[in-house]
């Protein structure tokens, strides 16, 4: 029998409980980027996320602005731990307490709670590209892309490095004078991610995240981090560059997929979050599909 859900019961994630997730993904892949754990444990100070493991199920719940929204449950669908995690849902004061689910939970959703209403959060959509297009940017779609990489390499002498110990010190400074230029602390959404970049680089090595950092004049003017995140896919989690150099995230990102595309078929590139610029950019990457996620609103429960 199942043990009834209690939001008492969820523990604060941390980076020692990587074993207990990478557990699970070995078997249950995350589909979308929120499920990685190195965004769960890099944005706690922002969404407090917490998980609980019920009946081989690995729960995952966020608590943002004191609003909790749970997590689809990882492991094999079973009814009844669906039932508890519903249950759980509807105590919270959130309007839509139960999200982050992909597609193909919420056709199973469909078919379990036919009065459960699930709407696309199209704001945390991931954008998922074919390595090889956005290696060799080819063809007619990626014409203007060129443009701008090829008047950058024309401009600028540059050479490409792994992030490794050796340099770790020099990529914090860089990230520094990053948020210096973007005004970090101005921008809530900026200061949340520049904590949660800084957090994955002081524990780089532990979360067994890679990355590149890109020289230019002697100086690094641009990295890349990410990981595996399933057999087929790789995941950049963040991709940051000097606004000294126009062109210079063309060159970044395309040199990560020259890395990537020789393990990967294809690379999240995560979501835009609502913003304007970041969405605009990500589609002129013409990514091949979407991981959509949708939401469950609570009178439906």
């Amino acid at each position: 029998m199942n043990k009834m859900l209690l939001i008492e019961d969820f523990k604060p994630i941390k980076i020692e409980d990587k074993p207990i997730f990478d557990k699970y993904y070995k078997k249950y892949p995350p589909v979308h980027s929120d499920y990685v754990f190195t965004t769960l444990v890099s944005w706690m100070d922002y969404a407090k996320f917490c998980y609980m493991i019920n009946n081989n199920n690995l729960i995952v719940a966020s608590k943002i602005n004191n609003k909790i929204q749970i997590k689809s449950p990882i492991g094999d669908k079973n009814k009844n731990i669906f039932d508890e995690v519903l249950k759980l849902a509807k105590q919270q004061e959130s309007e839509y307490p139960f999200g982050v689910i992909d597609k193909n939970t919420k056709n199973w959703l469909e078919n379990n709670y036919p009065n459960l209403e699930l709407i696309p959060t199209r704001d945390y959509f991931d954008y998922v590209y074919n390595s090889t297009d956005l290696a060799e940017l080819a063809g007619s779609n990626y014409s203007k892309i060129r443009n701008r990489l090829n008047k950058f390499k024309k401009n600028n002498e540059y050479s490409v490095e792994s992030i490794t110990e050796d340099n770790m010190k020099d990529i914090r400074e860089f990230l520094k004078r990053w948020c210096l230029w973007k005004d970090c602390d101005k921008d809530p959404l900026l200061e949340n991610e520049k904590k949660a970049i800084l957090y994955s680089m002081e524990n780089f090595f532990d979360l067994k995240l890679s990355g590149l950092s890109m020289i230019v004049n002697g100086d690094i003017e641009a990295i890349s981090v990410f990981e595996k995140m399933s057999n087929d896919t790789a995941i950049v989690h963040y991709e940051k560059g000097s606004p000294d150099y126009d062109g210079i995230y063309k060159a970044i990102n395309q040199e990560t997929a020259k890395i990537l595309q020789k393990d990967f078929k294809y690379i999240n590139r995560e979501s835009d979050m609502g913003v304007s610029g970041l969405r605009k950019a990500k589609l002129s990457y013409k990514p091949v599909f979407m991981i959509e996620v949708y939401t469950a609103i609570k009178n439906s429960i």
